[in-house]
């Protein structure tokens, strides 16, 4: 009986099976190798930025530098804030930048990765801010398109406007405290 030429037989299902398993092992392999030394390579980035004047840690391990302060308040989670900004991996190879768009660009800041809703915060508007963020306040061991599993981010961002959430909007804790004034109060009369 012939064999047609295009008719794949089981033993070529189970070689291709057992190849795309290969491809698929080696492939994570790579990936997992690629994520450790980022994150090696990302610790002595930030143990190095860490030295330079200027530059302070948070807690959380946010690495920080002010360079203009800016005037007025300080932005809060619930606000929208509106920044022009360039990112960076620490090789110097740029993910993003409003700049070459052209246009700044606008978000509530709790909408974003946590190491910008903390970092913002220690600026007002017309500040700038240069932001070392470590892998577990960005995109961590996932990574996104153009950023790689545990990749520290460098990001050199301008606070160019603050515009505060709307009343119903304001944080939760607020409208307790003033129902705690308001209790207050009555107890009082």
């Amino acid at each position: 009986m012939p064999i047609r030429a295009n008719c794949p037989t089981r033993r070529s299902k189970q070689t291709l099976q057992a190849f795309e398993t290969r491809v698929k092992t080696a492939a994570q392999q790579k990936m997992e190798k690629d994520a450790t030394e980022n994150e090696a390579k990302g610790k002595a980035f930030r143990d190095s930025f860490a030295k330079e004047k200027g530059v302070k840690t948070s807690k959380t391990g946010l690495l920080y530098k002010v360079e203009k302060e800016g005037a007025g308040d300080a932005p809060k989670d619930s606000d929208t804030v509106v920044v022009n900004y360039k990112g960076t991996l620490i090789d110097g190879k740029e993910f993003d930048n409003s700049y070459t768009r052209g246009e700044p660009l606008s978000f509530r800041l709790d909408g974003v990765i946590p190491g910008w809703t903390e970092g913002l915060k220690n600026i007002k508007k017309g500040g700038k801010i240069k932001l070392v963020i470590p892998p577990d306040l960005a995109y961590g061991k996932t990574g996104v398109p153009g950023i790689p599993a545990n990749s520290t981010l460098v990001f050199d961002v301008e606070l160019l406007d603050i515009k505060p959430a709307p009343k119903a909007d304001a944080q939760p804790e607020a409208a307790g405290d003033a129902k705690a004034a308001d209790a207050k109060a009555d107890a009082k009369k």
